[in-house]
C-alpha cells in the first residue's frame, strides 16, 4: 500500500496498514442480507443506517469488514496489545473470533535487537493514584539520567546475549539476556473492524499508558482512510 499506510511511532516503531477487506458498504450489505437488498454505491441512506447499528449494539455487520495491520513495538506495547487477541475470542464485549496475531521470535530471528528508550523529555513521575499509571513529566535533568542508565542497561545485556550466542548456546536461551520490556519485536495483527473499535476505545482513554495511546492513534488515522464511516460511529457509541 505504500509509506502513506505506515505511521511511524516511538522512535524505530511502526504501524503499517498492510491490507483490507471489504468497507463501509460491506457493512451495509451485511446488514441488508436480512431483507435480500444490496447496496452498489453508499448514500446518505447507508450511512444512516451504519449509525444506526452502531448505536444500537447491532455489531455483527462489522464483523465482515477485515484489516491486517503491522506493528513494531516495544514489548511491553505488544503485550497490552495481544490481551484483545487472547481476550477477545471469549469476552461478549466484543463477541468477535476473527482475529489473528503471528509474531517474530527470538528463538529464530539473529539480527540486532533493537529497544526503545525514552527521551529525557519522556520520562514520567510516580502518579497519586496508581490507577492512572503516570504522573506529570519528570524533570529533564532526571529523565536524561534515566536514559543513560537504561542505554547502558541494554548494551549490557545485548553483550550479554551475543556473548551466549557465540558460545553455542541456543537462541532461545540466550534470549534471557535480552532486557524484554523494551525490546522491539515485529508483529502482524489481523482484526475486525468491530473488535479493532473496542481496542480503539480503551487504549485511546485517557487513563491508558502513553506508549500503547500513541500506537492505537496511528492504528485509527489509518482505518478511518479505509472506514470513515463506520469507525466514525463505532467510536461515538
Amino acid at each position: 500500500m505504500g509509506d502513506s499506510h505506515k505511521k511511524n511511532v516511538l522512535n524505530e516503531g511502526y504501524v503499517i496498514l498492510h491490507d483490507t477487506m471489504g468497507s463501509d458498504l460491506s457493512v451495509v450489505n451485511a446488514a441488508r442480507c436480512s431483507y435480500a437488498r444490496k447496496s452498489e454505491v453508499m448514500d446518505e441512506k447507508d450511512e444512516r443506517l451504519i449509525r444506526y447499528l452502531a448505536k444500537h449494539g447491532h455489531t455483527s455487520p462489522f464483523r465482515h469488514a477485515v484489516l491486517q495491520f503491522e506493528f513494531k513495538a516495544p514489548l511491553m506495547v505488544a503485550r497490552q496489545h495481544f490481551k484483545y487477541i487472547v481476550g477477545s475470542s471469549f469476552q461478549e464485549a466484543t463477541g468477535d473470533n476473527m482475529l489473528a496475531w503471528n509474531e517474530e521470535s527470538r528463538r529464530y530471528v539473529r539480527d540486532t535487537p533493537t529497544f526503545y528508550i525514552p527521551d529525557a523529555d519522556e520520562w514520567r513521575s510516580y502518579p497519586d493514584n496508581i490507577k492512572q499509571g503516570s504522573g506529570d513529566p519528570l524533570p529533564s535533568n532526571v529523565g536524561k539520567l534515566f536514559s543513560e542508565e537504561l542505554e547502558e542497561y541494554i548494551e549490557k545485556g545485548v553483550e550479554l546475549y551475543e556473548n551466549a550466542i557465540a558460545s553455542g548456546a541456543a537462541p532461545e536461551q540466550a534470549r534471557l539476556f535480552l532486557p524484554a520490556n523494551g525490546l522491539y519485536v515485529r508483529y502482524y495483527w489481523t482484526t475486525s473492524l468491530q473488535a479493532l473499535a473496542h481496542f480503539l476505545k480503551q487504549r485511546l482513554a485517557d487513563d491508558s499508558q502513553a506508549e500503547i495511546r500513541q500506537y492505537a492513534e496511528a492504528v485509527k488515522e489509518l482505518a478511518l482512510e479505509k472506514f470513515p464511516v463506520s469507525l466514525k460511529e463505532l467510536l461515538r457509541n
